[in-house]
């Protein structure tokens, strides 16, 4: 079965180039599947794109009355992949602000596949701040932005906002396809935020993570073809639909799900922020204030990714350390203490980055002695980057062991 490519078409002139795009994807054996915008309609017709796709084309919501299914929803869960080329600034921001109102912005809430846009437009549009931001906004959740060339406009003048050529973007959607794939049949653990070691009811020790972190690498796991299992410590995040889902409090229940789900494990990220501490006497009841102990005594949590490290066999481990000082010093040490094949560290010296931020600056080492340091960015993005790197580094495994 061939797979769905879905084809997003706005109202900008270089409309005529969808017809070559859906002619190169059918040449790469894809079908496709177009949706057009009400005014994108006005410059042609959606006849010549059910023509040319060989499948009826989706512009009004109320359209299909004959089988009461809803299209936007059944299209979205047969599409591999859904790029729009071209894309207007308008539809740019309707997809930003998260704004459903017409059949493609709809269509656009509802896939859960990789997103591909090529924006078309005046230079002063596509420069305008709020274009701009819009598509900063779109980057940070996952779209794909194949930036317009230069050249002549549909307005007489020349400058950016020239729609990329068709078979870039084609490129791009079989990159993704390729990306969709890398982990398939791969199963990856991610643990994710903090631990609490309670010692009494209402108090407890823990740290500012949020969980951020692990739930974007869960995302990006997903998203290419793994089999995932999030494995999370208390936080206010919803888990992506399709992981399996398993909620822990204390480090040692972190523990105890993580050497449940290892044995079937493929990949273990272990980004939680486990307690390195518990106390060593807990209550059952609150303990007032007045009894409450001039000393209280902590004793260590069991290092997790330690004991894994010393029974890892042929899986892959990626650890993560939050560090101030001597960084990629402390980082090494534990890449070779716990046995690790990359350690990802987290910047936490600096301000609006790491626990609790949207942001992050991460640097990763791998036991063959890569090393890469990304600039700021959104954690979905470090996400992406971290799997990215996991998934070359698993296929060069296999070159190696000629699998």
């Amino acid at each position: 079965m061939s797979q769905m490519i879905t084809l997003g078409v706005s109202s900008s002139i270089s409309v005529y180039k969808s017809c070559e795009i859906i002619r190169e994807l059918q040449k790469k054996g894809f079908e496709v599947r177009v949706i057009c915008t009400a005014n994108a309609t006005r410059l042609i017709s959606p006849r010549l794109f059910s023509a040319l796709s060989g499948n009826r084309v989706g512009v009004d919501f109320f359209q299909n009355e004959i089988n009461g299914k809803i299209d936007h929803i059944d299209w979205a869960r047969k599409t591999d992949v859904f790029a729009v080329a071209p894309a207007t600034a308008n539809i740019i921001g309707k997809f930003a602000a998260g704004i459903a109102d017409d059949f493609l912005s709809t269509f656009f809430m509802a896939v859960d596949c990789p997103v591909i846009i090529a924006p078309a437009m005046n230079e002063v549009m596509y420069l305008k701040p709020q274009v701009r931001l819009n598509m900063d906004k779109l980057k940070s959740l996952g779209v794909r932005i194949i930036e317009p060339g230069r050249g002549y406009l549909a307005c007489g003048d020349e400058g950016w906002g020239r729609l990329a050529e068709p078979v870039e973007i084609v490129k791009a959607i079989q990159k993704a396809l390729k990306e969709k794939s890398v982990l398939k049949g791969k199963t990856v653990l991610v643990t994710a935020g903090p631990t609490r070691e309670h010692l009494d009811p209402v108090r407890f020790l823990s740290n500012p993570s949020s969980g951020k972190m692990g739930y974007a690498l869960a995302e990006a796991a997903l998203w290419r073809g793994a089999d995932v299992i999030l494995v999370s410590g208390p936080t206010h995040l919803l888990p992506p639909r399709g992981v399996t889902y398993k909620s822990v409090c204390s480090a040692s229940e972190m523990e105890h799900e993580v050497k449940t789900a290892f044995a079937k494990t493929d990949i273990l990220i272990m980004s939680a922020a486990v307690s390195d501490f518990r106390f060593a006497d807990v209550s059952q009841q609150k303990i007032k204030k007045e009894k409450l102990p001039s000393q209280i005594k902590v004793v260590p949590t069991k290092d997790i990714l330690k004991g894994i490290g010393s029974r890892k066999g042929n899986k892959v481990l990626v650890g993560f350390a939050a560090e101030t000082e001597n960084i990629k010093k402390n980082a090494l040490k534990k890449l070779k203490e716990k046995n690790l094949d990359m350690i990802v560290v987290n910047r936490v010296d600096e301000k609006n980055i790491g626990f609790g931020a949207d942001k992050n600056r991460v640097l990763f080492l791998s036991r063959d002695g890569k090393e890469i340091e990304t600039e700021t960015l959104s954690k979905e993005e470090i996400g992406r980057i971290v799997v990215e790197k996991i998934g070359e580094f698993v296929d060069e495994k296999n070159k190696k062991s000629g699998r």
